[in-house]
């Protein structure tokens, strides 16, 4: 089987450079929802008048978990109905529930609108990713996945300056209205050029019992579920630390107003190691690289939980250990995914959805539990990548039935001679 598959609609067909700029910025609304807000959380705390500075972080955490809780859904419409309907379905929902959000007069709304946000999000989590399988598979999905989210860091690189930048001329709320004119300018972008992708023989009936057993499927394939709750394990705590990070780094660390630009410095440190994997993967192998990332994230994460531990941490030390270890998850991410989707090419949409449920969920959970955990230093941070790494690593060692490092190729492709 042609490792490349063409898209139903040729005539529509996109270039290489414009199908990965577009399914990045598909996620990147979901990233732009979470990342905005990050400086405004403390003004938002302010003025709807939380009595706990903790509960600022629930305007992420529950956007994070309704994602996660629904992202069975959007996989079984998109293989019955096609990619481009489900999709652009999403996108308006986002861009009216933004609106909702900027409107919000009570926090308890205002986490309603959320919630119908997440909802939404997630879509423009799992469909990328289905769309990409219904073109290529192995490492050369991994490849395209990488290019995808190299492309997609831009907006978490920014977005926390964009907030900034609209709280020094007007109130958080504009922040809303910025999101929801993203969304509809990527709205328009898919209307007209993002050709449907789901082979008509590919289609399935949408039945509760088919995502049932899509889902029982995705929990019983040993290949798959190491990845798929490894990465959840890695996940959350990356989810933990943007729940907590601006108490973490602009208030305990002192970054004050330069905390949009720390956090986008480790965003670009992510985006590089995406091009980087998008440049070797190919040639290594995807469990290659990311088994050895995996094992450099717990090396670090150790030496991190010591120094935070040691109570003497400070900015200067905590962001390249904690930048160092987000580069690693940039390998450990498209690659995990890459792998753990290989069994599934004629449910790609349904089993995206169903490892996007299982991985979210998880991980926006113990992203609120570790966020929540928060308790003026990093460490408590730390532990959970130390444990989060380790435990990962267990789950990978189950999937490969004990080996790491093994090579495996696309059905049909030659294999190199030494």
């Amino acid at each position: 089987m042609s490792s490349d598959i063409a898209a139903t609609n040729p005539p529509r067909q996109l270039g290489a450079g414009e199908f990965v700029a577009l399914l990045a910025m598909l996620m990147a609304l979901q990233a732009l929802g979470v990342d905005a807000m990050l400086p405004a959380l403390d003004r938002i705390g302010r003025d709807l008048h939380l009595a706990s500075a903790n509960q600022r972080q629930l305007v992420i955490g529950v956007f994070l978990i309704s994602s996660g809780l629904t992202a069975l859904l959007p996989g079984p419409l998109a293989d019955r109905f096609g990619r481009r309907p489900v999709v652009l379905v999403a996108v308006g929902g986002y861009v009216a529930l933004s609106l909702v959000c900027a409107l919000a007069p009570t926090f308890h709304l205002l986490l309603a609108g959320r919630i119908g946000m997440g909802i939404a999000g997630s879509a423009l989590s799992v469909l990328p990713t289905a769309i990409i399988r219904d073109r290529f598979e192995g490492d050369r999905m991994a490849r395209t996945q990488s290019l995808v989210g190299m492309v997609f860091m831009v907006v978490p690189m920014l977005a926390p300056t964009l907030g900034q930048g609209v709280l020094l001329v007007a109130g958080w709320r504009w922040i809303f209205g910025i999101m929801a004119l993203a969304g509809l300018a990527v709205a328009l972008w898919v209307a007209l050029r993002l050709p449907e992708t789901l082979r008509p023989q590919f289609r399935q009936p949408l039945n509760p019992r088919a995502v049932a057993g899509t889902l029982f499927r995705v929990l019983t394939c040993r290949p798959a579920i190491g990845y798929v709750l490894g990465m959840a394990l890695i996940q959350g705590a990356l989810l933990g630390y943007i729940n907590c990070s601006q108490q973490l780094v602009a208030e305990h660390f002192g970054a004050g107003a330069r905390f949009p630009l720390v956090f986008g410095g480790m965003a670009l440190c992510m985006a590089s190691t995406n091009f980087i994997n998008a440049r070797i993967v190919e040639r290594f192998g995807a469990r290659r690289v990311s088994h050895s990332a995996l094992l450099f994230y717990i090396g670090i994460s150790l030496n991190h939980w010591v120094v935070a531990r040691s109570g003497h941490e400070t900015l200067a030390l905590f962001v390249p250990l904690m930048a160092a270890n987000m580069c690693l998850m940039a390998f450990l991410g498209a690659n995990f995914s890459a792998i753990a989707l290989q069994p599934f090419l004629e449910t790609a949409g349904a089993a995206a959805g169903a490892q996007m449920f299982v991985r979210m969920t998880l991980g926006s959970v113990l992203g609120a539990v570790i966020g929540g955990s928060y308790d003026g230093s990093a460490a408590p941070l730390a532990l959970s990548m130390v444990l989060g790494g380790g435990g990962a690593l267990l789950l990978v060692l189950f999937s490969e039935q004990g080996r790491l490092f093994r090579r495996v190729y696309p059905r049909g492709a030659p294999r190199p001679v030494v």
